[in-house]
């Protein structure tokens, strides 16, 4: 009951915050929104840029958010149905015209709703199948990022033309931003052995089946639409003989085509369209060009002589109602649908190539062993071939099948449909630029290796963003990847971890390393020539890089931006941020108007050497407390006793293992149970700690830099989001909760030593922050410490219910049924709590 109380409330606010908007921008404008389109031109105006430059950008950008099935949903795909029910009758409440009976009626739907969610299991009994996962996604790709699109394209035009701008230059589809979705689902196998190169060739089909039947229903919508008469309107003699020349080649179905509609050739040439896509689903191309659509570009084409024509007719305002939202959905989701990212770890390549090497007779097959120098030697020779190492149809071992396979799908898919439907194929834990070279190796033996492809480097722990720089140099200067750069429109790819980088140093470690790799990488593809596409692999929580995305934004080094961005979307992020329509919309336009800002803001010319200074003597004291306790003797003991980890590895929540490889070790542990866990028993670890002990260090050393850190606080926006964001961490967690699940722990000095240690930071950390930012969070963060009070009374009972149970569950004999009774309640608790806690990993 406390659980479904805290979804309501969530439900609650989160319409309660879309109205607050509407009010905001109806009393005062478009701007009162922060982060907004309105915001966005407002302080481009305040800066003086002018118009033409500002729609030069937009045009140029390309964002992608990409969606993940990393296991941080605890709760069921048939639950969060029933909370979008619940939502849309929130909604619909809202409007002020409803009889008492219509009322009426609306709050029986609830309590039927209610009841629904009463009755239904709350928790994942096994884990969810890949299939699940995929299924939830494909709901986002089609019935809500395309309306968001919409949505926003709405929202920047009526920005636009608010600031007073020319409205000529925002006004067709290829004046706007490109925005694509992409996804790791069926792509994504870093330590997730059940995505299969089956997986991945379905996945890829689902996709382009899906996009080409939104296209199809939105082409009739059209067709509907556009009832013009040859008897009112004379269409140009060209797009006549036109509409003539396809229906002829499309023989008797083109016919048909022409006589469904006699003299309205708007709806004729629609209609041969559909005809034309009908054939493109089934694979008919024995016609010719014309017959089908070998890509979406094709239909691009053909759409914009409809606009041309409606242009020539006079109905331009026809062309942007109806026809500039198909447009733009075929600009944006092609025939693809969503980008499928392949994601794999550098030690899985390692095996690979081992095998592949054995398998083809090599001299030396230990390639995991070779030194980087031995490493490059071998790539740089063998790159320049093309002669594959394999006969068709060799096997070489799990890990090489398993790699040849998936890129074998791709293969077959690029040779049929173009590439537009792969995304990159990153390089998860790249520690070298030979981690990167060796996937050219893998494209070789499939013949892909001039195909055009990303390889992106995923630099995750602090060492591998510290060396990111001068992998990028490297990589970027080798031959193979310098040939890929006389492509139009190339862009380098390289993707930042935010989890990784937090477990291993801190949260202050890991935000600086960063913001600073950002810089460094810039600079260095810079000085090639090259533009870089960030790709932030943020999570839901804090401590993983999420939080409010136009604080993210305007956090990052000005001068990063190029205005191509990825970011992955996790989780219970995915429905929390795009579940519902107006939310959807509104993240998505924090997403693409933070990134234009950020785009046209002018990078530092010259940086404070004694800024980074100060920066970097802070961040090393934080890093050097963070690791002291993670390294304590007493530390591991101490955590898996005071959190729920053991509890948390025993959930179903999602289809990936909790560990990479199975070993009960910190470093193979997951990030996300890693701040699930800490989360769950409020000590809020992984979002502060460090930050206490290495200010009050900082402060006693060097008193004049900690003055100057104070004056930073207000006007340096990553200072300022860092602190707000670590701030937000502390006072989430709850020392009287820790206290009580610190209790758990069976050895009286293990508690009281690690207890000790991280109740001097956590109030050192409340009372510094507050000195920096200037006055008591109770006067600046009214907002969260209400919303803490609101719940705290729910979360302490649920705590305590929580301690309990698992006393119990960890005495219990695990092989009997009572056993699996304790520990569907103890699931059902992490479910509670996640809801009143908002969030999991």
């Amino acid at each position: 009951a406390i659980g479904i109380c805290f979804e309501l409330l969530n439900l609650v606010e989160e319409n309660a915050a879309t109205q607050f908007r509407r009010r905001s921008e109806t009393k005062l404008d478009l701007s009162a929104t922060r982060g907004s389109w309105g915001e966005t031109f407002k302080k481009l105006n305040e800066q003086g840029v002018d118009d033409k430059v500002i729609a030069e950008h937009i045009r140029k950008m390309r964002v992608v958010p990409v969606l993940t099935a990393h296991p941080t949903q605890a709760k069921r795909l048939t639950v969060l149905d029933i909370h979008r029910d619940l939502y849309l009758l929130l909604v619909k409440r809202e409007n002020k015209v409803w009889s008492k009976l219509e009322n009426d009626q609306i709050e029986q739907e609830f309590l039927g709703h209610l009841e629904r969610l009463w009755r239904t299991g709350e928790i994942y009994l096994e884990k969810p199948r890949l299939e699940d996962e995929r299924s939830n996604v494909m709901h986002f790709f089609v019935n809500v990022f395309p309306e968001a699109v919409r949505l926003n394209d709405q929202r920047l035009i009526e920005a636009w033309e608010n600031a007073g701008y020319d409205s000529s230059l925002m006004e067709w589809p290829e004046h706007f931003a490109k925005v694509e979705v992409g996804s790791w689902v069926g792509g994504d196998r870093d330590g997730h052995p059940f995505v299969t190169p089956e997986f991945t060739q379905s996945t890829l089909q689902l996709h382009r089946t899906a996009a080409l039947r939104m296209v199809h229903v939105q082409l009739k919508g059209l067709a509907a639409k556009l009832s013009f008469s040859s008897y009112r309107i004379k269409v140009p003699q060209d797009f006549q003989e036109h509409i003539e020349s396809m229906a002829t080649l499309l023989g008797t179905r083109g016919n048909d085509a022409l006589v469904r509609n006699p003299a309205e050739p708007l709806r004729q040439f629609i209609n041969l369209l559909l005809l034309r896509l009908d054939n493109t689903k089934e694979g008919r191309t024995e016609l010719g060009e014309l017959s089908y659509f070998p890509s979406a570009a094709d239909l691009s084409k053909e759409l914009k002589q409809l606009r041309d024509v409606l242009i020539s007719i006079d109905a331009e305002r026809i062309a942007k109602q109806w026809l500039f939202p198909v447009e733009r959905l075929v600009m944006c989701f092609g025939f693809h649908l969503a980008k499928v990212d392949i994601r794999q770890n550098s030690a899985y390549h390692e095996k690979a190539i081992s095998q592949i090497l054995s398998a083809s007779s090599y001299p030396e097959t230990d390639y995991g062993n070779w030194s980087e120098a031995q490493r490059m030697e071998f790539l740089n020779r063998e790159l320049q071939s093309d002669r594959p190492f394999l006969v068709a149809g060799t096997k070489c071992g799990p890990e090489a099948d398993n790699v040849l396979g998936y890129f074998r799908v791709v293969k077959e898919y690029v040779d049929h449909y173009g590439s537009d439907g792969i995304g990159s194929i990153i390089v998860s834990m790249t520690r070298s630029v030979s981690d990167l070279l060796v996937v050219y190796l893998f494209l070789r033996e499939v013949g892909l290796k001039n195909a055009g492809l990303m390889v992106a480097p995923l630099l995750e722990t602090i060492e591998d963003l510290q060396a990111g720089p001068e992998i990028l140099t490297e990589f970027l200067q080798h031959p193979v990847v310098k040939a890929q750069q006389h492509e139009e429109g190339w862009m380098q790819e390289v993707m930042l971890g935010y989890s990784d980088s937090n477990k291993d140093g801190g949260i202050l470690t890991s935000r600086w390393n960063i913001y600073q790799s950002e810089e460094k990488l810039t600079a260095a593809a810079e000085k090639l020539g090259v533009e870089l596409c960030f790709f932030h692999g943020r999570g839901g929580t804090i401590s993983r890089g999420g939080g409010k995305i136009h604080r993210f934004l305007d956090s990052m080094p000005k001068g990063s931006m190029s205005g191509h961005i990825k970011m992955t979307i996790q989780g219970e992020t995915i429905a929390n941020q795009f579940a519902n329509r107006l939310t959807a919309a509104y993240n998505l336009e924090m997403f693409i108007a933070g990134t234009a800002r950020l785009a046209l803001t002018e990078p530092d010319e010259s940086k404070d050497p004694a800024l980074y200074e100060t920066m970097d003597n802070l961040v090393a004291k934080g890093e050097e407390q963070y690791r002291s306790l993670l390294s304590h003797p007493k530390f591991i003991e101490f955590w898996t006793h005071a959190t729920p980890i053991d509890i948390l590895e025993q959930s179903k929540i999602g289809s990936r293992p909790s560990r990479r490889t199975g070993k009960r070790s910190l470093e193979d542990l997951r990030s996300i149970p890693w701040v699930f866990s800490w989360n769950q028993s409020r000590f809020n670890l992984t979002g502060w700690f460090g930050t206490g002990t290495a200010l009050k260090v900082f402060k006693a050393e060097h008193p004049a830099e900690f003055d100057r850190l104070k004056e930073l606080a207000k006007s340096w926006p990553f200072m300022k989001y860092s602190l707000i964001q670590i701030e937000t961490n502390v006072l989430n967690a709850d020392m009287e909760v820790m206290e009580a699940f610190a209790a758990l722990v069976p050895e009286e000095e293990t508690r009281a030593v690690i207890l000790n240690i991280v109740r001097k930071d956590y109030q050192e950390s409340i009372d510094l922050i507050e000195e920096l930012m200037g006055s008591p969070a109770e006067g600046r963060r009214t907002s969260r410490l209400e919303d803490n009070r609101m719940r705290n009374n729910a979360l302490h009972l649920l705590h305590q219910m929580q301690i309990q149970a698992i006393k119990d569950w960890r005495g219990m004999d695990k092989s009997g049924s009572e056993n699996d009774l304790q520990l569907m309640y103890l699931l059902l608790l992490v479910n509670a709590l996640s809801g009143g806690l908002k969030g999991t990993g």
